[in-house]
């Protein structure tokens, strides 16, 4: 980043990009597609080697043998799977993360996620006691406290209510945070992998709250859920009566039971454990229940000892997806850089890509809808030589907040948090075309 770039820089890392033309840069993508990598090259780069592909005699000009038959039939599967040769797209835990998998967190294979919706078989994990079981016949949520009149609904009741649907993205506050102090993590799915992105479907909070009647002074909102931890978050009232949402929906079909079913809270752009799962009950009061929740999800440490309190949004973040330590490079050639940005704040405005570890930059252009608080795809042509580069990306949002580097991070926050690690991150490419993490401040 420039010294002109700095001096810019707000307390919010927050500075003012001069608007640069929007124009597609049709010469290089011209460029790009002439010196395309050949049938050889492309088919190196998608993991099949020459010699592998002549001894096949299912490529052209032969025939390919699973034409000369019947497939299965309709209804082999009735709910339906993906195919055999993509079962490597799973979530994964770190084993030494946590003590055992029924309060642990399982990631997202961000690596191989096509376009920003995330499938729903693939959608991050976080428990606090494992997952309840629960009759969508027997659950009811409770909505009560300072309200005028206390309803209980069944879920065909929830349903009568007036819909909505959103794409939004659904966050852990600690994603990426076990590289506070230094690169550790060897995948982009441990790294980033605490995200995820989803169509969900369900009542605002705001259609319920007008059903019950708030009264006078009421300002927050207990949510609890019904697992064996009784998770619960305290949520403004300013939230709830924007765009939170009971969810029991996801991606066009009910909520997963890793995901919240029956029911859920979602609470766009803000910390992924505000959303509470297995939704219960809400209680309407006028001030945060710090005495029943684990207080220290409010607060970021400081330097100094103190914290930082209710740092509920998730801030302006960008990450590339390729390459990156699953998917490498195999030979010099033209590629197209792909990546994804999101801000709990509002729009994705602006991403830059950088080769040589932030000391240029080339503006990327978004390869999807721009939807706020939702993940925005971006990319980029370049046409590596061998020489190995450090790739990072910049996102800036509507609101004009720029990425930090990790250095800028740092700063202020110094290394004491897990949470909201948000830092400019790097992929170190090697002249073999591997990837690995690497941190540059």
């Amino acid at each position: 980043m420039s010294q002109r770039d700095k001096n810019k820089l707000s307390d919010r890392f927050g500075i003012s990009i001069l608007q640069q033309s929007n124009k597609l840069r049709g010469l290089e993508r011209r460029n790009f597609l002439k010196k395309s990598l050949g049938m050889a090259g492309a088919l190196t780069a998608s993991g099949l080697s020459s010699k592998a592909l002549a001894d096949s005699q299912n490529t052209p000009p032969n025939v390919p043998t699973w034409t000369k038959s019947l497939g299965t039939g309709v209804l082999t599967n009735p709910y339906g799977q993906p195919s055999k040769y993509e079962a490597h797209v799973q979530r994964r835990t770190v084993d030494w993360l946590t003590a055992d998998r029924i309060a642990s967190i399982s990631f997202t294979p961000l690596g191989d996620i096509k376009g920003i919706i995330t499938p729903s078989g693939v959608v991050f994990e976080r428990y606090h006691a494992g997952v309840p079981e629960i009759d969508p016949q027997q659950h009811q949520l409770m909505i009560h406290g300072m309200v005028e009149r206390p309803i209980i609904l069944t879920m065909n009741e929830l349903m009568r209510f007036p819909s909505v649907s959103m794409v939004r993205f659904l966050e852990c506050p600690a994603n990426g945070g076990m590289e506070w102090r230094g690169a550790q993590m060897d995948k982009l799915q441990f790294t980033h992998g605490m995200l995820s992105c989803c169509e969900w479907t369900g009542v605002l909070l705001s259609t319920l709250l007008e059903e019950v009647g708030l009264e006078k002074g009421a300002s927050w909102i207990l949510a609890e859920g019904a697992d064996g931890a009784h998770m619960s978050r305290s949520i403004p009232m300013e939230k709830a009566l924007d765009d939170a949402l009971i969810v029991f929906a996801q991606n066009g079909e009910a909520l997963r039971p890793e995901q919240g079913y029956p029911v859920r809270l979602l609470n766009p752009g803000w910390e992924g454990n505000t959303s509470i799962k297995w939704l219960r009950r809400l209680e309407v009061g006028d001030k945060p229940w710090h005495h029943r929740e684990e207080t220290s999800k409010y607060t970021d440490l400081m330097p100094d000892g103190s914290a930082r309190e209710f740092t509920f949004v998730q801030e302006c973040n960008s990450v590339v997806t390729f390459p990156c330590p699953e998917k490498p490079l195999s030979t010099p050639g033209k590629y197209f850089v792909e990546g994804l940005a999101w801000s709990g704040r509002g729009r994705i405005r602006h991403v830059d890509i950088s080769f040589d570890g932030g000391v240029s930059w080339r503006e990327a252009r978004f390869t999807s809808e721009v939807t706020p608080r939702a993940l925005t795809r971006f990319g980029l042509e370049w046409d590596w030589d061998g020489s190995p580069a450090l790739i990072q990306s910049r996102a800036v949002d509507d609101t004009g907040y720029v990425q930090p580097t990790l250095g800028q991070l740092k700063a202020v926050r110094g290394t004491n948090s897990i949470y909201h690690k948000n830092g400019i991150h790097t992929w170190k490419v090697s002249s073999s075309g591997a990837v690995s993490n690497v941190q540059i401040s």
